[in-house]
C-alpha cells in the first residue's frame, strides 16, 4: 500500500495537480500573512467580510461561559437552547416551517442525501454539482443522472424518460456553482419538479447573504422559495461563521433527525459558534449595503478582465478565470503572489481536466480601485510570457 500511495502522489507531481498546504494568519480587511509576507486574499469565502467584525467575536465569547464545547450529539445533551434559537431563525429567513442544523455543508448534503434516497430512487443532478453532492449520491446507492450543466431541457428529456421507473425522484443543484460562479434556473427546475413529482434540493452555500432583498439567496431573488423542498446552505461563507443548515418542513426536520446519521453521530456545534452565527444572520439583514457593494464590484471586476481578453465565467462574486493546462495555473498563480495577491490555482478532480482556473472569490473588503490594479497586474503575466 505504501508503495501505491507514492506512486500516487509522484504521478499528481507529475502531472501539476499536488496540493499543499499553507499556513496561513488572518490580518483582517480582506488580507492574510502567508511566510512572512503579507498578501491580499482573493481565496476567501468571507465574502461579506463579517469573519472579522466585531459583533460576531463579542456574541461568541459571550456563550463561551459556562462551557467551550458542546460535548455530545444532539440527540444526548447537545442540543442547546442556542441550537434551537438559531433553526428557528433560519426557518424563518429562508421561508420555511422548520431548519436542521449541521457542522459543516460537506456533511449536510452527504447525510441529507444519503437518508432521502436509496437503491430504488433515482437521482438528477447537475454535471457541475459539488464533491459533497456527489458523494451523497454515491453513498445513497440510487440510480445516478446527470444532465448539462444549467441544461433543463436537457433535465426534462431524462425525466421524461427515466423518472416513473423509480420510486422516488430528487433533483440536485447549487444555486451559484461555487467553481463555475453562475447560476441556476431554479425557476424552471421548480416547475419540473413539480410536473415530474419529484423532490427538490438546492445547495445554496454560496448565494446566501449575497442575493434577494434580505440575502436569503437565489431562490428568494427570483421567488420561488417555495419550489425547493429542501434548503441546504453554510453559515462558513457569506456569513463569516461556521456550519450550516437544512430549511424545510417539519415531516422532513423530523425524518432527518431520525435517520441522518451525518447528523445523529457527531457531536454538536460549540454554543459560541452558534451565538457567531446568529448574530451574523442579524447583520446581513441589517447592512444589506455589504452585499450591494460586493455584486456591484463584481460585475465592474468581470467587465474589466473580459475588456483585456480574459476568458472569465459567472454571474456571482466567485469569479473564474480559465487557465486550461494545470501546470500553467501554478504558474500564473505564482506571479499573482510575486505581486501580493493570494490566489490559488484550482485543478482536478475538483474541475474538468483542461479547464484548470484561478478562482476569484470577491469580498466587501476589495475595492474598485484594487481590483482595478489586479487587473492590470495579472495582464502583465501575459506581457511577460509572450
Amino acid at each position: 500500500m505504501e508503495r501505491r500511495i507514492n506512486s500516487i502522489l509522484k504521478e499528481r507531481q507529475q502531472e501539476g495537480l499536488l496540493r499543499r498546504l499553507a499556513t496561513v494568519s488572518p490580518l483582517g480587511s480582506g488580507k492574510i500573512r502567508v511566510g512572512g509576507r503579507k498578501y491580499i486574499n482573493l481565496s476567501s469565502n468571507d465574502y461579506l467580510g463579517l469573519s472579522s467584525h466585531p459583533e460576531l467575536a463579542r456574541a461568541a465569547l459571550a456563550a463561551l461561559s459556562p462551557v467551550v464545547g458542546s460535548s455530545a450529539s444532539r440527540l444526548m445533551s447537545g442540543s442547546t437552547r442556542l441550537h434551537h434559537v438559531l433553526e428557528d431563525r433560519i426557518a424563518g429567513f429562508k421561508g420555511k416551517e422548520a431548519a436542521l442544523v449541521f457542522n459543516s455543508g460537506y456533511q449536510a448534503n452527504v447525510g441529507i442525501i444519503s437518508a432521502l434516497c436509496g437503491k430504488d430512487d433515482c437521482i438528477f443532478s447537475d454535471r457541475l454539482n459539488h464533491a459533497s453532492i456527489v458523494d451523497g449520491i454515491r453513498l445513497s446507492g440510487a440510480r445516478l443522472f446527470r444532465f448539462r450543466h444549467n441544461d433543463t431541457d436537457h433535465l426534462e428529456e431524462l425525466l421524461c424518460r427515466e423518472r416513473n421507473r423509480h420510486r422516488g425522484a430528487l433533483i440536485l443543484t447549487e444555486t451559484v456553482f461555487s467553481m463555475d460562479g453562475d447560476i441556476a434556473p431554479v425557476g424552471r427546475i421548480s416547475q419540473l419538479k413539480k410536473k415530474h413529482n419529484c423532490m427538490f434540493m438546492v445547495d445554496e452555500a454560496h448565494a446566501t447573504g449575497i442575493f434577494g432583498a434580505c440575502g436569503g439567496g437565489v431562490l428568494e431573488a427570483e421567488g420561488v422559495t417555495g419550489g425547493a423542498d429542501i434548503i441546504m446552505g453554510t453559515f462558513s461563507k457569506a456569513l463569516g461563521g461556521f456550519g450550516s443548515y437544512a430549511a424545510t418542513s417539519r415531516t422532513l426536520r423530523d425524518y432527518l433527525v431520525n435517520t441522518c446519521r451525518s447528523f445523529i453521530y457527531s457531536t454538536s456545534l460549540p454554543p459560541s459558534i452558534i451565538a457567531a452565527d446568529l448574530a451574523a444572520l442579524e447583520l446581513i439583514k441589517r447592512e444589506p449595503h455589504r452585499r450591494e457593494t460586493l455584486l456591484s464590484n463584481a460585475c465592474y471586476f468581470r467587465a474589466g478582465l473580459k475588456k483585456k481578453g480574459f476568458h472569465v465565467r459567472g454571474d456571482s462574486q466567485i469569479v473564474p478565470i480559465i487557465v486550461g493546462e494545470n501546470k500553467e495555473a501554478v504558474r500564473v498563480s505564482e506571479f499573482l503572489k510575486g505581486k501580493g495577491y493570494w490566489v490559488t490555482p484550482v485543478r482536478p478532480p475538483t474541475v474538468p481536466h483542461g479547464q484548470a482556473r484561478l478562482r476569484i472569490s470577491l469580498t466587501f473588503d476589495h475595492t474598485p480601485g484594487g481590483l482595478e490594479k489586479f487587473i492590470k497586474d495579472i495582464s502583465g503575466y501575459g506581457q511577460k510570457n509572450h
